[in-house]
């Protein structure tokens, strides 16, 4: 074997007859493909000199924007068309043309702090536990992930391990997650069982309106939280150290440096966690749903609870008030992300 000075052992070459099988393989491959290119290369020489060279991508890219029109675009014209609807008739030829009636319908209300008022108090209801929920959810979970992404971006034992423990309820699904936390919390659950034991006695936790509410923002932070932390913490380790070692040669305690150096170079990855988190928060649905059903009563029934009711499982199905919903849903969420998207613009601009 030859060894170049300077550069280490040259590999062996391989042996003649591995050379010639790799060889015949090649070529046969070769010659079985190019007839397919043959034929495939004609139309594409001509739609090149038919269209340009410019024009020819569009080409390559028609089957994606096929399937993303046909799963995105037209739902959204659907939904808009069923909005501007009434009566049960699923097809759009057998339903009424009722202009804007479902959105005044939705939004009739003599004070709309006061759901009693409203024609639609379902919707409002809805309205405000959302609001409530959200500001909730959104705010522990932010908190508690930015904790928890500085504490595992420390040194500390067991760190890999612990960050799979806060990251492994996002795997779960959240029917999954609902059935477990529900199985605790009934009247004959674990929990129970366990004040039982202690002497304190149980609770019907799920039978109290203001139990339920705070068990279902608590459900969806427990469930939700490692994502964020794994963002935020992603964040965290892409702020270069040097930093933070000047810092440390500058004698700035660590709130300080937390507060004039972590905070302001975390700023736009904790802009995306917050815009994730408020659009996740509205569109609660199916792990609240799995756990309370919306209840007692109407405590934790959502946004998105009330157009899957009123537009799939109510009698009858409301398809057009379901829609106009979810457009106003959707609208106010455009608005809340355009919002933020401007105060990050003016912060990073002074």
């Amino acid at each position: 074997m030859a060894e170049t000075k300077g550069q280490g052992a040259t590999a062996p070459a391989p042996p003649p007859e591995m050379t010639a099988l790799r060889g015949a393989g090649d070529g046969f491959a070769l010659r079985l493909i190019s007839p397919v290119m043959r034929l495939v290369e004609i139309p594409m020489i001509a739609l090149q000199r038919l269209l340009g060279i410019n024009r020819l991508a569009w080409v390559f890219l028609a089957p994606n924007l096929l399937l993303f029109g046909l799963f995105a675009f037209l739902p959204v014209i659907l939904n808009v068309a069923y909005a501007t609807t009434g009566g049960a008739n699923v097809m759009l030829a057998d339903r009424p043309q009722i202009g804007m009636g479902n959105f005044e319908r939705l939004l009739d209300c003599a004070n709309h702090l006061d759901p009693n008022t409203c024609r639609e108090d379902k919707f409002w209801r809805a309205v405000w536990n959302t609001l409530w929920f959200v500001t909730l959810q959104v705010g522990i979970m932010v908190g508690f992930s930015l904790l928890t992404a500085i504490v595992l971006n420390g040194k500390i034992r067991a760190r890999g391990f612990f960050r799979s423990v806060f990251f492994f309820p996002v795997l779960l699904s959240p029917v999954v997650v609902a059935l477990i936390w529900k199985w605790m919390l009934q009247r004959n659950g674990v929990l129970n069982a366990f004040l039982d034991w202690a002497g304190i006695g149980g609770y019907n936790w799920l039978v109290d309106a203001q139990w339920a509410f705070a068990w279902s923002v608590f459900l969806s932070v427990w469930a939700h939280m490692g994502f964020y932390t794994l963002i935020l913490l992603a964040g965290l380790q892409a702020i270069p150290r040097d930093v933070y070692e000047a810092a440390t040669m500058d004698r700035a305690s660590p709130w300080r440096a937390f507060r004039r150096i972590t905070l302001p170079l975390l700023a736009p990855t904790m802009l995306v966690v917050l815009v994730l988190a408020l659009i996740k928060g509205v569109q609660t649905f199916d792990e609240v749903y799995a756990f309370t059903g919306g209840g007692p009563g109407t405590a934790t029934t959502f946004i998105i609870q009330y157009i899957y009711e009123e537009g799939f499982a109510g009698s009858p199905r409301l398809f057009g008030l379901s829609a106009a919903a979810s457009l106003l849903v959707a609208f106010v969420l455009v608005v809340l992300t355009l919002v933020q998207l401007w105060v990050n613009r003016k912060s990073v601009d002074g």
